[in-house]
């Protein structure tokens, strides 16, 4: 039966899920029509904001499509893909495979997201050249599950800008938090730890459960996951310039000035973790394993191929994001109309379950957990705040919302997809399984822990 339940969800995203550039064409076509009618603003006004927002995500573009390339170029230094084939040998089945990337994708992932969305895929990919017969869509879902607890972990933006002090924090809750509230009534409270731990559990059990049965499997050729072998360039007639090119001493000192500035920022800041500095270390640290100049820029152009999904889309969310923010002479924006329908029919009770449900609605629009922030903050905390329920618990399921519908929105799946050589409809089907499972297991944590 599950199995069943399992193959029409892939079937039906196969046939209907769109390509993720349409997907994005969509989501703005139908927002641009539901901002007008909500929120009484005009074309013209709508186009606007549409513009105003389109532009907006291009440092963080540059710093997605780095994050897939530098790690990419990394995993395929000679020693790190060694390390990665040891580790995958761990796996002697199809089901044991499923079952360990999904835990190292979701161990990660809590650490981090950029890290884990990165190792997630590299590792499946991995995995898919030595395991036989296992599902490599079903793989490489199972790798972005693991994504599914970022907003709950070290690296989650909503409890750490509730931790972090500074008047931003009053402003965006509308004066109710004036006060940093500790990572321990967020990430390390006790609801939030039973919410990922229950995940953890269960999650690489309903990936395993998914694997299609013998007849239905859909492999990968080994051979088309292979990278090129990066050979020296050899010849009697190198010219200087071919001879610096694949010489290790240029490698070995621009690699050594990375890495003292890596050691001297976890020396001053600790083990915090941002896109910037992963970036850092995987750009660095494969600089030096790949040895000479001309192995690692013949990684990089491999790598690059991937990032067409993020170039292009980006700057449609971003523009999505703009009409879903912008206002009109009342104040009124779409995602506030959505969080404010939330608010009606909620009670102290109910409100952290539906502040759970317009996070994962208004994430389809605002896929970013620091712009859904900003959304929904100044309306659920005081809201919230009203009905007695605490600042700490109406965040985190914001964040859970944020993180939730991730499962079905292709903007945070393309590193991954274009890692893994895949396109959204490949994976989606196996994570709406995912999706309907675990929202059932947040929803009763955030109601009745």
């Amino acid at each position: 039966m599950f199995k069943k339940f399992t193959n029409g969800c892939v079937v039906l995203v196969q046939r209907y899920l769109p390509d993720p550039f349409l997907f994005a064409v969509i989501l703005t076509l139908i927002v641009f029509v539901l901002a007008m009618i909500f929120t009484s603003q005009g074309p013209m006004t709508m186009v606007i904001h549409w513009s105003n927002g389109f532009w907006k995500l291009l440092e963080f573009s540059m710093q997605m499509a780095l994050v897939l390339v530098t790690g990419h170029a990394l995993a395929n230094a000679p020693i790190i893909k060694k390390g990665l084939k040891s580790l995958s040998s761990l796996a002697k089945s199809p089901m044991q495979a499923i079952v360990l990337v999904t835990i190292i994708s979701t161990i990660a992932c809590w650490i981090n997201w950029g890290f884990g969305l990165v190792i997630g895929a590299l590792f499946a990919r991995q995995i898919a050249k030595q395991v036989k017969g296992v599902d490599y869509r079903l793989l490489i879902a199972s790798a972005y599950s693991g994504f599914l607890v970022w907003h709950a972990g070290l690296s989650g933006s909503i409890p750490l800008k509730l931790a972090t002090p500074g008047t931003d924090l009053s402003t965006v809750t509308n004066g109710v938090v004036t006060d940093p509230i500790s990572t321990n009534n967020t990430i390390f409270a006790t609801f939030n730890i039973i919410i990922v731990l229950a995940i953890f559990v269960v999650l690489p059990i309903i990936n395993r459960a998914m694997h299609p049965s013998a007849e239905n499997v859909v492999t990968i050729d080994p051979e088309l996951l292979a990278e090129e072998e990066e050979a020296a360039y050899i010849s009697e007639n190198m010219t200087p310039a071919d001879k610096m090119e694949n010489s290790p001493i240029l490698s070995m000192l621009i690699g050594i000035m990375g890495l003292t500035f890596i050691i001297y920022y976890f020396k001053k800041n600790g083990f915090k973790l941002n896109l910037n500095i992963i970036n850092f270390i995987f750009l660095f640290t494969g600089i030096i394993l790949h040895g000479t100049p001309r192995r690692f820029l013949n990684a990089v152009k491999n790598a690059a191929k991937g990032t067409a999904g993020i170039i292009l889309q980006f700057p449609f969310y971003a523009g999505i994001m703009g009409m879903m923010t912008g206002t009109n002479e009342a104040g009124l924006s779409l995602a506030g109309v959505m969080s404010n329908w939330f608010v009606n029919i909620s009670n102290q009770t109910t409100f952290p379950f539906f502040t759970f449900l317009s996070a994962g609605l208004v994430n389809f629009f605002v896929p970013s957990g620091g712009g859904q922030w900003a959304v929904q903050a100044p309306i659920m905390i005081p809201a919230g705040a009203q009905l007695g329920v605490p600042v700490a618990k109406t965040a985190m399921a914001i964040a859970w919302g944020d993180a939730w519908t991730n499962m079905i929105q292709p903007f945070w799946a393309l590193p991954a997809l274009g890692i893994a050589g895949l396109g959204a409809r490949d994976i989606m089907g196996f994570c709406v399984v995912d999706l309907l499972i675990t929202g059932a297991i947040i929803a009763l944590g955030l109601m009745l822990l």
